[in-house]
């Protein structure tokens, strides 16, 4: 099993250049299987998350081409053709789903499409119950019959979804995107109440736009959806990944370097970068319209900052691991508060074996910092938590070793790479 070694104490300085969003990605790969015509998708992250859906749509007939890169430099994005001109199966089976919790999604597309579709109750990151209740209370609102059995969750509408208006009691990322996605071909019009308003729910409409969609209210809590018999192919490019963005941000910030984050926009970070200037970081537009960039420095030093994670506009829930470590080193005691995700706190252990003070009342992490980290031997225990080690070993004092970094790989797009390109002592030792 691979590991990775950092030595801490460089700081960083440089250029990366920021990957297409695997939150986005993910849900726009699924949006194929609602039309028979091809789907392209560019600026695709090469993440093992993807490959992974790769592997679920070709169990359901898709046919998956990988186009090579997109553009001429490094780490620009791939470029993947999917076509699911018959579905062969309507089953997503355990023994892929249970590597990743997106892989809920194809149930919405499935049922709408096919009238029916046999899904497993999906893993993944263990943060915490997510149950998958609103997705399955939702497609029976638009008429579908659900039952659960062995494991698995059967949908069956062998008539057609039909429209209807659904409220969530509360705001569900992914269960805003199954329901939309079934609903552009379901009869008459869909109503979702209390959406998510998250930038990959606006990415994904805009796609099902492009494909035929009628979908008002983007980028609102109330999306309106006028169902169409069927949907076309298009050409699509994905979002650039905002929580890579604010996590190579908190990069520059912890090391005390300066780091140019190319095909970066603010416009999606709001809360992220309020959140870092408060911490004394420094952030500016850098780029042009055509090629944006953020510059992230920090001159002084980390200031104690709190934070409370909120459902979109707020601070992100995947950014606060990266926010608790760079908060590990601030100069005073910062608050974090966790309102998404129970049992979210898996880093804080190992940050603790690294010299953090921290302490953890149920949703609530007090941060006291401390001059100094020092390297140790960690284990990472979700995708957020293991890149929040990462960036303790680059600020940390000797050898820090990262254990169980496949959880990093569903995420982050060669991140040694790129972070050794401005600097750091880190290496990927193979198992």
């Amino acid at each position: 099993m691979d590991r990775i070694r950092i030595v801490g104490g460089v700081p960083l300085n440089g250029s990366i250049r920021i990957s297409g969003a695997k939150n986005a990605a993910l849900k726009l790969m699924a949006a194929s299987l609602l039309t028979d015509q091809t789907l392209t998708l560019s600026n695709l992250p090469h993440l093992a998350d993807i490959t992974t859906l790769i592997h679920l749509l070709q169990e359901h007939g898709v046919a998956v081409v990988m186009n090579g890169a997109e553009g001429d430099e490094g780490h620009v994005g791939r470029v993947l053709s999917l076509k699911a001109a018959d579905i062969a199966s309507t089953t997503a089976p355990y023994d892929i789903v249970r590597k990743m919790r997106a892989s809920i999604l194809v149930l919405g597309p499935l049922v709408a499409r096919c009238g029916t579709a046999r899904v497993s109750l999906p893993g993944g990151c263990a943060i915490g119950p997510r149950p998958v209740d609103l997705h399955l209370q939702g497609l029976e609102a638009l008429g579908a019959e659900i039952t659960l059995a062995d494991g698995y969750v059967d949908a069956s509408a062998p008539r057609g979804l039909t429209g209807a208006t659904v409220r969530f009691p509360f705001v569900s990322v992914g269960a805003t995107e199954n329901l939309l996605m079934a609903a552009t071909l379901a009869k008459g019009e869909t109503v979702l109440e209390n959406a998510a308003r998250e930038p990959e729910v606006a990415d994904l409409a805009h796609c099902l736009q492009a494909m035929g969609a009628d979908i008002g209210g983007i980028g609102t809590d109330r999306l309106v959806i006028q169902g169409k018999p069927a949907l076309h192919g298009a050409d699509y490019r994905v979002m650039p990944d905002r929580i890579e963005i604010g996590t190579y941000a908190a990069a520059a910030g912890i090391t005390g370097g300066t780091l140019e984050l190319q095909g970066a926009e603010a416009e999606h970070l709001g809360a992220v970068i309020e959140v870092m200037e408060r911490a004394g970081l420094e952030i500016a537009e850098t780029g042009t319209a055509a090629k944006p960039a953020l510059t992230v420095s920090r001159p002084g030093k980390v200031i104690g900052t709190d934070v409370t994670t909120q459902p979109y506009p707020g601070f992100p829930t995947d950014m606060q691991a990266q926010i608790m470590a760079l908060m590990s080193v601030a100069d005073g005691a910062s608050t974090i508060v966790e309102t998404i995700f129970e049992n979210r706190y898996m880093h804080v252990p190992e940050l603790i074996r690294m010299g953090a003070d921290i302490t953890v009342s149920g949703s609530t992490a007090v941060v006291r910092g401390v001059p100094a980290l020092k390297g140790a031997p960690v284990m990472a225990t979700d995708l957020r938590a293991s890149v929040s080690l990462v960036l303790a070993g680059l600020v940390a004092e000797g050898e820090t070793l990262i254990s169980r970094v496949y959880h990093l790989d569903r995420g982050y797009e060669r991140i040694e790479d790129k972070l050794a390109a401005c600097g750091a002592r880190i290496e990927r030792l193979k198992g």
